[in-house]
């Protein structure tokens, strides 16, 4: 908790719509209610949104700019459980419990990141949301007034926490990557943030790796808890997702 403390206090500070921690009048955040431990943090206005169009993208894209920028130059350390080692662990030992067409797509992701893992973890980093997914942003018509879930949140390449928003906000219902909400979002985000020369040979690649890591919870989740009556998001929302970027042909902007 105290991470997670630390950072929204950090993202507060530079007037994000995060849920802080609310606390006391000596200071202290973390406290204890009916004999357990408590976090109060303030109400966030608006809603979740299923559609997305451009101008909700553009938003996205320029608050996690803002989210990167606030964080890059003092980094609060936390290591991801999620991240290219347990792909790489877990994508192999679930490679058996797939068809033949989902074992080879699969195979082929694991390959890549085994490949490329050194330049992954050389790119730019900071504090990364890690999910922003639509059921974690709020909005008011098209104005983004709530960050929400920072429970994946660690530091890592920002890349990574683009590509992941991008996969969600910007792909139509068969999985394709709709250009003009691409646009938007890389283009708001990069006004504020210009994305490197290494993060455009890479982005092809980080699409891919940010598809392999929600595939891969989503399977784990399945098997975890069949038979139970626990929410469980569908995998083949990813598979397909890991299908369609086999080909990428929406190029990060303004790369330097």
């Amino acid at each position: 908790m105290p991470f997670f403390i630390e950072l929204l206090d950090v993202l507060h500070d530079a007037d994000l719509p995060v849920p802080y921690a609310l606390r006391t009048t000596d200071g202290v955040a973390l406290r204890e209610l009916a004999g357990k431990p408590a976090l109060l943090q303030p109400r966030l206005a608006g809603k979740h949104i299923k559609d997305a169009n451009a101008q909700h993208c553009s938003q996205v894209g320029e608050l996690l700019g803002h989210l990167h920028l606030a964080t890059q130059a003092n980094m609060i350390k936390r290591k991801t459980d999620r991240g290219l080692d347990w792909m790489l662990e877990e994508g192999t030992q679930l490679l058996s419990h797939l068809n033949a067409e989902q074992s080879d797509l699969l195979q082929r992701a694991l390959d890549e990141i085994t490949q490329r893992k050194e330049k992954i973890l050389a790119l730019p980093r900071a504090n990364i949301h890690a999910d922003l997914f639509r059921d974690n942003a709020m909005f008011e018509g098209t104005h983004l007034t709530g960050l929400i879930d920072f429970y994946n949140a660690c530091s890592g390449p920002m890349l990574y926490d683009v590509a992941i928003a991008l996969n969600d906000w910007c792909s139509d219902e068969q999985g394709l990557i709709d250009g003009p909400r691409a646009r938007a979002l890389l283009g708001a985000y990069a006004a504020l943030r210009p994305f490197t020369a290494a993060e455009a040979e890479l982005w092809p690649t980080m699409l891919r790796v940010a598809c392999v890591r929600f595939w891969l919870s989503r399977l784990i989740a399945a098997e975890s808890f069949a038979g139970q009556d626990v929410l469980i998001h569908d995998p083949m929302e990813f598979q397909l997702r890991l299908a369609q970027r086999q080909k990428v042909s929406n190029p990060l902007p303004f790369a330097l």
